[in-house]
């Protein structure tokens, strides 16, 4: 079972823990691009995406790639959790932890109440149920 580990500040994990937030929000930048992205099912490191972000495509390019799923041997990776922890915990503090069922990662705007600045695409990962 694979975990998508995303650290939160407060007002955020919060927000999560309430039920108000049911998605995360992280930039499109080389570093999220090789934590969340696959080329041709592979893994790459920052490198890798920082000469594709540099070179051959922009955020709304990388946004029509996603809405294919696949295309130019992009895809998302694949996960079964979303976990978000206030911070990092260490590993027996339960209480700054909380677990979601995996729903997708898209290319979008987000909300700004939610801290996304308007009219700029992020990636927006999905949460299921809490577990």
């Amino acid at each position: 079972m694979t975990e998508l580990r995303l650290p939160l500040k407060k007002k955020w994990f919060n927000m999560h823990q309430s039920g108000e937030k049911p998605e995360d929000y992280r930039e499109i930048t080389p570093y999220w691009c090789s934590r969340l992205l696959l080329y041709n099912g592979k893994h790459k490191d920052r490198g890798f995406w920082e000469r594709c972000y540099l070179h051959m495509f922009s955020r709304e390019i990388l946004k029509k790639f996603f809405e294919c799923e696949t295309i130019h041997g992009i895809t998302a990776k694949k996960f079964d959790f979303n976990v978000m922890t206030l911070g990092y915990p260490k590993s027996t503090d339960n209480d700054r932890v909380l677990k979601y069922e995996h729903k997708g990662i898209e290319i979008g705007h987000g909300k700004p109440e939610w801290g996304a600045e308007p009219d700029k695409l992020y990636f927006v990962i999905k949460h299921g149920k809490r577990i």
